[in-house]
């Protein structure tokens, strides 16, 4: 049994020996090394820096309201164009019962300053028509006239001395100025009362319109109706952030008011970005973008740089500073505000050059060069200029064309 046992070890083993030979074998084995080759190609080469941002309107309003109240009635929704004027809502106003009561209060006195100055108007034209405020003047004027008569005959027959008709001369004159003075003050005073009454009816309008406008937010004799939202510019509705019944406040100088609608001009849009502090550099007013917008599929937009900011943001760790551009008009598709965009600025660029992948141009010390095909399998090195280069493929300026052979160089 044992004597078996040693047989059968035997040949294990000299089968083991022989698989290990045999990998031992074809380990030592080696493939020749084939090496691929490519030639130049013509292609554009464009050095090109991205900024991500979105779509926006250049113009775009928020629509607050005059008056505080409750939404009354909407006559807009999103996506409505609409004209400068046009109507957008209508608030209605919720007064205190105290600023209604003041301004009837109001109202009821100026009707009765109103009436009373009416009064005062007819009296006194009773007293013009009647001539009763010159009536002493006038018997003044009257009786001067009579004493200058009587005097100017005793004058005439020497029985007055000169000096003394001059005196009754002189107080007709005195007295026709009298008369003539007191009938330019009662034309005055008639006057005066008439512009009262006019005050005093403006006053009663003027309290009649505030009590309106405290009801209803408009008056009758107002041209702008305060409690309608009218659109300030041409353009499409971007969003009515409000519904009928809600609360909305008045714009002042201590709130920005409610906003009721957002107005946008979307005839002309402008792209907002960032870029990076390394890039900023290179950057200036005028250069050409592309637009890549993710919910337009395999479609480009042009658009050309207009503003780069002079300050730069922190975020993350990096220094971004805001770009914009204004995007060229466009009739086949319809862009909407708020797409998220990303725009390739265009730094430098080359066409129809000849091109090589950057991975087959070897960069040494001061020299560049690549590794030409001489025969199968053997490569010799050659020198090259080289220009622009996008990060894939690089301008060669000299040194090779379309049909010169190089030899890939592997990745390690």
């Amino acid at each position: 049994m044992n004597k078996g046992c040693l047989i059968v070890g035997g040949i294990v083993l000299f089968i083991l020996s022989l698989g290990l030979g045999y990998y031992f074998y074809d380990q030592s084995k080696k493939d020749p090394v084939i090496y691929d080759i490519e030639k130049p190609s013509i292609n554009n080469i464009i050095n090109k820096t991205v900024a991500t941002g979105s779509i926006k309107p250049r113009k775009e309003v928020q629509i607050k309201p005059q008056v505080s109240g409750v939404i009354d009635e909407l006559y807009v929704e999103a996506g409505q164009i609409v004209k400068k004027g046009q109507k957008l809502a209508k608030i209605q106003l919720i007064p205190s019962q105290v600023s209604i009561n003041n301004a009837q209060n109001q109202v009821d006195l100026a009707k009765i300053r109103y009436e009373e100055s009416q009064r005062e108007l007819t009296r006194q034209k009773d007293v013009f028509g009647k001539k009763l405020d010159v009536e002493n003047a006038r018997s003044s004027f009257e009786n001067a006239q009579k004493e200058e008569g009587r005097n100017k005959n005793l004058f005439d027959q020497g029985v007055i001395s000169e000096q003394d008709y001059n005196r009754f001369k002189l107080d007709l004159e005195l007295a026709k100025a009298a008369y003539e003075n007191a009938a330019i003050v009662s034309g005055n005073t008639l006057k005066q009362f008439e512009a009262d009454v006019d005050i005093r009816k403006q006053e009663m309008n003027g309290a009649i319109n505030n009590l309106q406008l405290l009801k209803e937010g408009a008056s009758k004799n107002s041209k702008q109706v305060n409690n309608i939202v009218v659109s300030t510019l041409d353009g499409m509705i971007l969003d009515v952030p409000v519904e009928e019944g809600s609360s909305v406040i008045e714009r002042n100088n201590f709130n920005e008011g409610t906003s009721i609608a957002s107005v946008a001009d979307m005839t002309s849009l402008i792209f907002e970005g960032q870029v990076d502090e390394s890039d900023v550099g290179k950057l200036k007013e005028g250069m050409p973008i592309e637009l890549t917008i993710g919910a337009i599929e395999d479609k480009k937009f042009d658009a050309a740089l207009e503003f780069i900011s002079p300050q730069g943001v922190e975020e993350e760790g990096t220094v971004k500073f805001e770009v914009r551009a204004a995007i060229k008009p466009t009739t086949d598709v319809f862009l909407r505000a708020g797409y998220s965009a990303n725009g390739d600025i265009i730094l430098d660029r080359r066409d129809s050059v000849i091109t090589l992948k950057e991975r087959d141009v070897i960069f040494k010390d001061d020299s560049t060069y690549i590794e030409v095909q001489v025969s199968d399998q053997e490569f010799k090195k050659q020198l090259v200029k080289v220009g622009l280069s996008d990060g894939i493929q690089i301008e060669v300026t000299s040194g090779v064309d379309t049909t010169t052979q190089v030899k890939v160089q592997k990745q390690i």
